[in-house]
């Protein structure tokens, strides 16, 4: 029995399911062939673009300033004696280990540009609800407001850290960062780090943290500098054809009108 014969015996649905692996994996191949320089610290100077991500994220402040719909935000329960001094001196040795978050945006010449602050001290605000008579709540309440306060792209920082006491050995760390700056994939590294250099100054032999071979910046400029001229053109010219016949307005069934105000209230529906 050859391939065509054994093809011909799926279902509709494995052979629907079949095509698209295989797109898959030829789409990887081809990324594969992609050959990219290797991202390599660059000099700082005033003009530092935007990476293609922070720039549809500027782009977006600037069409809905003070909007928060683009804060990353974590929540994270602590049991046990806390030391906050130890925890605020731990957060600022992770600020200044990571470029990115003393890092502002301006337009220069049009063009937004990021700016990075040589040093940044973060002070930690610290909610008493031990005395409440339903501190989950009041909790709750006091999380949604600090992930809901915007941030301004232009003045920063773009990076905030809360403790809720609930308890003499119960607290909460809240921690908001904007999209611009980080992500869930880096919120998790910057917690790994922060867990790290905190048990250091417990214990009082401070951990040295792995120097960093490169910072974000450095990725921004690899990318612009890759991503340009015939690179850029053949990524373009990809999606022109992908996309050459579709349609104008993406009709979804929808069971009420659009609102005449634009929200970002949703809901899923697994299938």
């Amino acid at each position: 029995m050859n391939s065509l014969d054994k093809f011909a015996d799926l279902t509709p649905e494995q052979q629907a399911l079949l095509m698209l692996k295989l797109r898959r994996r030829s789409a990887s191949d081809n990324a594969h062939r992609i050959n990219s320089p290797a991202i390599t610290p660059r000099p700082r100077n005033s003009d530092l673009p935007l990476s293609f991500a922070q720039e549809r994220l500027w782009f977006i402040d600037q069409l809905e300033p003070g909007d928060a719909t683009y804060n990353v935000r974590r929540l994270v329960r602590l049991t046990g004696p806390l030391d906050l001094a130890a925890l605020e001196r731990s957060f600022n040795d992770v600020i200044a280990r990571h470029e990115v978050l003393r890092t502002t945006f301006s337009l220069v010449d049009g063009w937004p540009r990021q700016n990075i602050a040589g040093n940044l001290t973060l002070k930690l605000v610290v909610e008493d609800l031990c005395n409440s008579a339903e501190p989950e709540t009041e909790l709750r309440r006091f999380a949604i407001a600090e992930a809901e306060q915007p941030f301004d792209l232009t003045r920063g920082p773009l990076l905030r850290a809360s403790v809720v006491r609930l308890g003499v050995e119960e607290h909460v760390l809240l921690v908001t960062m904007h999209h611009i700056v980080s992500d869930r994939w880096s919120m998790g590294i910057i917690l790994r780090e922060l867990s790290t250099l905190y048990d250091g100054y417990v214990k009082g032999k401070p951990a040295v943290l792995q120097e960093l071979p490169i910072q974000y910046a450095d990725f921004a400029l690899w990318q612009r500098e890759w991503l340009s001229g015939p690179v850029l053109e053949e990524q373009l010219q990809y999606w022109r054809d992908q996309l050459a016949d579709a349609p104008a307005v993406l009709a979804l069934p929808a069971d009420r009108a659009r609102p005449a105000v634009l929200g970002n209230h949703g809901r899923k529906q697994r299938i």
